[in-house]
């Protein structure tokens, strides 16, 4: 399991019908690729986020499928069209079978 994994999102509170927002998210994660060797000549095992999803009341919005070129601390920025007040989901996978999740309230006037 990956220590001091931490998840951040900004999405706005509130929007009127139809219009397009910004969402940022990032998440604090080492992402190991599995190449590196420690100071003992032994391999550091892979260790990354490989995928990254958010949902807006239950639909799909983005799904990203990561390699192991992925830098630390991976940082996502997207344009979302609001039709009406609802919940985003946030999902990150992590490749130990670790699953992260933030979720964000709008508002549509």
């Amino acid at each position: 399991m990956a220590e001091n994994v931490k998840p951040r999102v900004r999405v706005p509170r509130d929007a009127t019908a139809g219009e397009t927002i910004i969402i940022k998210t990032l998440i604090s994660h080492k992402m190991e690729s599995g190449q590196r060797k420690d100071d003992d000549g032994n391999v550091i095992p892979r260790s990354i986020i490989n995928r990254f999803t958010c949902t807006f009341n239950g639909e799909s919005v983005i799904d990203v499928a990561m390699e192991p070129a992925i830098s630390t601390n991976p940082y996502f920025e997207f344009e979302v069209t609001v039709p009406e007040s609802g919940t985003f989901e946030f999902t990150w996978y992590d490749d130990d079978g670790d699953i992260y999740t933030d979720t964000k309230e709008i508002a549509v006037s």
